[in-house]
């Protein structure tokens, strides 16, 4: 059973960010030194000295997440993630005679920190590619920069539709568009039978979109619409409710905040609905569900679209969470395994740009190109390959149901179901 581990964090704090390197380098070999001036039998003795590694060039990878004060133990998760990939899979790279190394920076998440940290970044000729930030609120200002400077990034953990939409050949996403959701949840309710539906949409484009997407896959999957309202000025839960009892769905998709979600959940119940709730990502909070009550799984249950899931729900992720934890003296958290699969395109694209060239070092319009030519690239948490404007052709979305509200039992809830979705 696949448990989603949801962490209450630290308020934040302050600290200077300090890029640190860490390096993979050969071991130092024996060499045998025959001086001509020594006689020939003082000299059948060699001297052994230890040589040391001298690159031909740096090359560095930017990791970019809060490292201190809010969102820390994740931030630190998805550094730590890149940076085994750089200890273990540089190695194609060293043996063309590179030094690679992993520069971590600390945004703190904090929009003016990654802002200033980005402007190193960019300035720095040795750095080629970049992993981060954790959180879109960061992720889609700073690849304004990134573009401007020609550096390519991959974002391990960004879902805002914003990141990619300009169609920037610099910047990818490894997870799936926040507004896909509602594809995932319409095929996920022809899979379980069910015959209609009544959506429920917050005003936002967070719920809009989803709603308006989950309703065009519904009518393509035969699913009928009995219909559709947007929670706003004029339309609150308590007006909504008994509008949407009156036609009694087998099912009530609600696009939106878990906060709203749980006001109409409880109230739905509490009107006499028994019948299956669907939402998104949103709703994975545990506290926030343990203050909702049983009420909420009761009759149909409760499920929920997410866009990523535990380490250990990949097959192909085995090792890597053995590793980490030998590493770190740690499990992986959420963004672990996909930060090690975005630091490992970043350092395959260096490698195949670099060969391309005769062994020189690629420029960083070379390693951009190269991100985009990789097909099927096969990491830990998927085969990735990127479209045009730099999501995956395919992403996966991940189903969860709920069985049990409580906090401390949340390991009674798990993954159920996997969709693949196209981007628009």
């Amino acid at each position: 059973m696949v448990v989603i581990l949801i962490i209450q964090v630290l308020a934040l704090i302050g600290c200077t960010p300090v890029p640190a390197t860490f390096e993979t380098l050969p071991s130092p070999s024996a060499t045998v030194v025959i001086d001509p001036a020594i006689p020939t039998q003082l000299a059948e003795t060699p001297t052994i000295t230890a040589t040391t590694f001298v690159p031909k060039a740096v090359i560095k990878i930017a990791s970019h997440s809060p490292l201190s004060g809010n969102q820390s133990i994740f931030g630190t998760d998805l550094m730590r993630g890149a940076r085994l990939a750089v200890e273990q899979l540089a190695g194609p790279l060293v043996e063309q005679g590179y030094q690679v190394e992993l520069v971590p920076y600390d945004d703190r998440n904090n929009l003016e920190t990654a802002l200033a940290n980005t402007i190193e970044i960019v300035a720095d000729p040795e750095i080629l590619c970049g992993v981060g930030n954790l959180s879109s609120k960061n992720t889609v200002p700073t690849s304004e920069m990134f573009h401007q400077a020609g550096l390519a990034m991959i974002a391990p953990s960004t879902t805002s539709p914003n990141l990619t939409d300009l169609h920037y050949r610099e910047i990818n996403r490894l997870i799936g568009r926040l507004d896909r959701q509602g594809i995932a949840g319409a095929k996920f309710a022809k899979d379980q039978g069910f015959t209609d539906v009544y959506i429920v949409s917050e005003k936002d484009s967070y719920g809009l979109k989803n709603a308006e997407y989950f309703r065009l896959q519904a009518d393509a999957s035969d699913i009928q619409v009995l219909g559709m309202v947007i929670l706003g000025r004029n339309e609150t839960v308590e007006t909504v409710v008994p509008r949407v009892l009156a036609t009694n769905p087998e099912l009530v998709y609600f696009a939106g905040r878990a906060d709203q979600a749980i006001l109409f959940f409880k109230a739905a119940r509490a009107a006499g609905y028994m019948g299956t709730f669907l939402g998104i990502d949103d709703l994975n909070n545990p506290p926030l569900l343990d203050r909702a009550g049983p009420s909420v799984v009761e009759g149909g249950g409760m499920y929920f679209t997410i866009l990523t899931a535990p380490v250990n729900y990949f097959p192909d992720a085995a090792k890597f969470i053995s590793n980490f934890e030998v590493h770190y003296n740690t499990s992986p958290l959420l963004f672990a395994a996909r930060a090690y699969d975005a630091a490992g395109i970043c350092i395959k694209a260096i490698e195949v740009a670099s060969k391309a060239k005769g062994g020189e070092v690629p420029t960083r319009a070379e390693v951009v190109d190269a991100i985009r030519a990789l097909k099927d690239y096969q990491g830990i948490t998927g085969t990735y390959t990127f479209n045009d404007q730099g999501d995956l052709t395919q992403a996966q979305y991940f189903v969860f149901k709920v069985v049990s509200v409580d906090a401390a039992r949340w390991d009674q809830n798990s993954i159920i179901a996997t969709y693949d979705v196209t981007p628009p």
